[in-house]
């Protein structure tokens, strides 16, 4: 029995999926290709300069397409997965699991993960992959160039400007895992705890079932966290609100500090802000955001902006260099509610 998922299959969906955009293969690309590093190295100025924090070199900047961009996350989800689907196999093999059983849900999950894979490439702009787990340290920014051009010819936004925002945003999370020592190691722990604990639950069915019942009474059965949310087991979703606190953190500041720059320094960083808001909220795919979770992610960057906010509106902007010292000193999800009791917490 195999122990591995068909992460080439996954491939093969997300590319399916993904598609292609007429000038993806035109000469756009390449003059991006040449224009955005020296974007990115003026992004990374200031971002440096807003922020406080010590960002030394530039990244590498890569432009992508979709499938690429897809690929290279499933590469990043398969050295993740690789522990959990071990001790997977081991489960099903101890109850005696036969064959074909294993074999069509490893491909049903792998064949999920592509699609969805896929979709995320149709709409992706930009990705900070100092934090993916490669297997090597690079410092990347990687850049979906048809999607970029897609939305710049829809929406026709000057191109210099709109390749500079993303940049800061791109940047800014540079800032948070290069700049903060600690963070990425933090980070890449918390999601290694989440896939620790994937081992299948003796009674999830029941359990579940249960859950929907006491759903059903007091709200939607499928919150913002999605389908994984509803499956998740106790230790998963303590560990998920740990992630989703820290990550409406990150997104937060990154998309403060992309505004606030952007507001200086572009004279149409207005349009564009409420643009990709309007594109987020997408009536048409709010079905598939939340039983996928991607929900939880829109809703990490209003969570997040909210926290930053008000804690510079109560205590000042560098107040919240304190979230930097420490994983300790991190906001609950409850405290990104509540950016008082996180200013009482670690003053």
């Amino acid at each position: 029995m195999s122990e591995e998922l068909p992460w080439p299959f996954a491939g093969r969906v997300a590319g399916l999926v993904a598609g292609s955009y007429p000038l993806g293969g035109s000469y756009h690309i390449e003059h991006l290709r040449s224009e955005l590093p020296p974007i990115a190295a003026r992004a990374n100025a200031l971002v440096a300069e807003s922020t406080g924090l010590d960002l030394p070199g530039s990244p590498e900047v890569i432009v992508v397409g979709r499938r690429d961009w897809a690929e290279r996350n499933i590469a990043a989800f398969s050295l993740l997965m690789e522990p959990a689907e071990q001790r997977i196999a081991h489960r099903l093999g101890a109850v005696g699991a036969d064959e074909l059983g294993p074999t069509v849900a490893r491909r049903l999950v792998a064949g999920e993960t592509g699609a969805l894979l896929g979709v995320l490439s149709r709409r992706v702009l930009g990705q900070y992959e100092l934090v993916l787990p490669t297997g090597d340290d690079g410092d990347s920014v990687a850049f979906v160039g048809e999607n970029i051009l897609q939305l710049e010819r829809n929406h026709q936004f000057r191109p210099a400007e709109f390749r500079l925002w993303l940049s800061l945003h791109e940047l800014a999370h540079r800032a948070q895992f290069v700049g903060v020592p600690w963070m990425r190691v933090y980070f890449q722990d918390l999601v290694q705890e989440m896939i620790a604990v994937a081992t299948p639950e003796p009674g999830r069915l029941r359990r579940v079932i249960g859950e929907i019942r006491e759903r059903r009474r007091h709200g939607p059965i499928v919150d913002e966290r999605g389908l994984f949310g509803l499956l998740a087991s106790p230790k998963q979703s303590e560990t998920l609100d740990r992630i989703q606190a820290l990550m409406s953190l990150l997104e937060g500041h990154g998309h403060v500090v992309m505004d606030r720059i952007g507001r200086n320094v572009l004279t149409s960083q207005g349009r564009m802000s409420s643009i990709l808001k309007a594109r987020r909220a997408d009536p048409k795919l709010a079905t598939f955001f939340r039983l996928t979770g991607i929900e939880m992610k829109m809703r990490q960057y209003e969570r997040g902006e909210q926290f930053v906010l008000s804690v510079e509106k109560r205590a000042g902007w560098s107040s919240l260099a304190a979230a930097w010292d420490g994983p300790e000193c991190l906001p609950t999800l409850a405290e990104i509610e509540d950016a008082e009791a996180w200013l009482k917490r670690v003053a």
